[in-house]
């Protein structure tokens, strides 16, 4: 059982940057894809950023040249690089573990962490 820790997020400006990071047990991370996911208040959970074992990525448009997914096997941590925040940013963040190839939806992924709170006041 893969247990997720995130980690990181804060109160900031518009323009500001954060980095969040997500902390595994249990396994080791590196067998697998890492997926971060935001939620608003109101709203679905949807899809910030994938990396895959071999460090392939993908971004939702909206964070495309904003933030980057990066990974740390060796800490057996994930990390998610947030610069230029916009209130729109605005959402509790969560960190996904699932086996197998890379993915973007929140049912592909069957490990969650608790979430980070992250705020961009305008």
């Amino acid at each position: 059982q893969v247990q997720l820790v995130e980690s990181g997020g804060g109160l900031v400006q518009a323009g500001d940057s954060l980095r969040l990071s997500c902390a595994a047990s249990g396994v080791a991370l590196s067998n697998y894809v890492m997926g971060w996911f935001h939620q608003a208040p109101g709203r679905e959970r949807d899809f910030v950023a994938s990396i895959s074992w071999s460090g392939g990525t993908q971004y939702a448009d909206s964070v495309k040249g904003r933030f980057t997914i990066s990974r740390d096997n060796a800490k057996n941590t994930v990390y998610l690089q947030m610069n230029s925040l916009k209130p729109e940013d605005t959402a509790v963040y969560y960190c996904a573990a699932r086996r197998g190839v890379v993915a973007t939806r929140t049912g592909d992924f069957g490990s969650w962490g608790q979430g980070t709170q992250v705020t961009v006041s305008s």
